[in-house]
């Protein structure tokens, strides 16, 4: 798979392949820097290389080369985690760092218009069907996200998938986001995924969905209500999509039931 890059864009491997549900990778280095080969094996995957070339490295890891599914993108060789971060007693500071890095995607200003982008609510078609069957907690998810998509405020591109394993330590570049959707709606919605991180313990853990989103509202300049509304529509689509799947979303309704009770006792 990796052979014909390797040549076209005189790389040399530098580790092993990796695969991942949505993708193919491969560690190289380009004169003697490291970089990574991205092959994208599904849709999604391949509709966020625009998106990373319109960022241009500002927030982003920067985009060495493109053609057809596969990026060659500048790679984060920090040694810092924000996985082990939030799971090791600096979660407030895992939060901030992922606001800090998701204002500077969210910044349009001095940028050319982006390419097409796939609107929030079309993101979203999957969780009415979804509340539909279920019931339960997906209906109070599916009732908000209607309010929240009919009333959008602060309309920006969106990475769309934005939590601790896809924001890397880039050395001297800072902290840069990998692996967007590619989506555009509004800016609050980017903050929700990182509720639903980076594991069931954190995310469950007695009061940290409460002191995050005051955290995070804070940090991104957020309404906190609103932000809360957004994570438990965001909980209930990415349960809708699990249950499609046929596995058990158990963080996400662990985290959407959670959401739904900060919002009844503010």
């Amino acid at each position: 798979m990796f052979d014909d890059y390797l040549a076209r864009w005189n790389l040399v491997p530098d580790g092993t392949p990796i695969a991942t549900h949505s993708s193919r990778l491969l560690p190289v280095r380009r004169a003697g820097m490291p970089a990574m080969i991205k092959v994208a094996m599904e849709a999604e995957e391949k509709r966020g290389a625009d998106l990373m070339k319109w960022w241009d490295g500002d927030g982003a890891a920067r985009v060495l080369a493109h053609d057809g599914d596969a990026l060659l993108l500048e790679r984060a060789t920090g040694a810092a985690s924000l996985l082990e971060m939030a799971r090791n007693g600096r979660d407030d500071e895992a939060s901030r760092i992922i606001c800090a890095v998701a204002a500077k995607l969210h910044a349009v200003a001095h940028r050319p218009p982006p390419p097409p982008l796939l609107p929030l609510p079309q993101w979203f078609e999957a969780l009415e069907p979804a509340a539909e069957k279920h019931g339960g907690i997906l209906r109070r998810a599916a009732v908000t996200a209607r309010m929240l998509l009919d009333s959008p405020r602060e309309i920006v591109p969106l990475h769309g998938d934005l939590h601790h394993s896809n924001v890397l330590d880039a050395g001297s570049r800072g902290w840069l986001a990998i692996d967007p959707k590619r989506l555009v709606g509004e800016r609050s919605f980017d903050f929700a995924n990182i509720f639903c991180n980076p594991d069931l313990e954190t995310a469950t853990s007695p009061g940290r969905l409460a002191r995050q989103a005051g955290v995070v509202a804070e940090a991104a300049g957020l309404e906190r209500k609103r932000l809360l509304q957004w994570i438990l529509a965001y909980a209930g689509l990415s349960a809708a999509w699990i249950l499609g799947d046929g596995d058990v979303p158990s963080v996400d309704f662990a985290v959407a039931e959670l959401a739904a009770a900060a919002l009844a006792n503010p």
